[in-house]
């Protein structure tokens, strides 16, 4: 069998061409480099923001009587969020724990605080709010996108602590349940259910 003979066959190039092909497309898919990277975050736990002077340069016109007659008087301290609910995450498709909560700022806004976050890093990790029950094992997997789920953005680093804005209109009676969701594989790599 002459290998030269083989190796200059059209057949031989096409094959060639084929596999680096499909190589490139699950290098893309996959980003197997990812189970080696790892994503640090360290966000503080978040607060209202301070109060401050109101336009006209009255600060008294704000409603605080103690900044009356004292122009120079600093800002109120922010007041501490509120958590409101809470839970623990679960492994799923990855090895995934930490704590989850839902803080309720003092102005009103809501924010979900991921804190001790350990999971894999992944291609096209999202935080979701969902309104599917947690689930362990390989039934829970695949579930958080049946219902009605809430996107927070991109998960922001695979360890450590991160906060998310929640929308104003997300319903938290409803949205009961927070996913790391692989939206390239429609997968949750761990989840916690908020329980208040």
């Amino acid at each position: 069998m002459d290998v030269r003979r083989i190796a200059r066959h059209p057949v031989t190039w096409g094959a060639a061409v084929v596999l680096a092909l499909a190589l490139a497309g699950a290098l893309y898919l996959f980003q197997p480099w990812r189970l080696f990277t790892t994503v640090h975050v360290a966000e503080p736990v978040p607060t209202a923001a301070a109060v401050a002077p109101s336009a006209d340069g009255d600060p008294s016109a704000d409603g605080d009587p103690s900044a009356e007659g004292d122009a120079s008087a600093p800002a109120a301290e922010p007041a501490g969020p509120e958590v409101i609910a809470t839970g623990r995450f679960i492994s799923h498709e990855h090895a995934t724990s930490g704590t989850a909560k839902v803080l309720k700022l003092a102005d009103g806004r809501r924010v979900l605080r991921i804190e001790n976050l350990d999971t894999s890093d992944g291609p096209d990790l999202r935080v979701w709010l969902s309104d599917q029950p947690v689930k362990e094992g390989t039934a829970g997997w695949r579930l958080f996108d049946d219902g009605a789920w809430v996107e927070l953005g991109d998960l922001k680093g695979n360890k450590g602590d991160a906060n998310y804005a929640i929308p104003a209109d997300a319903d938290l009676g409803e949205l009961t349940s927070v996913t790391i969701w692989c939206r390239r594989f429609a997968v949750s790599f761990g989840a916690a259910a908020l329980k208040a």
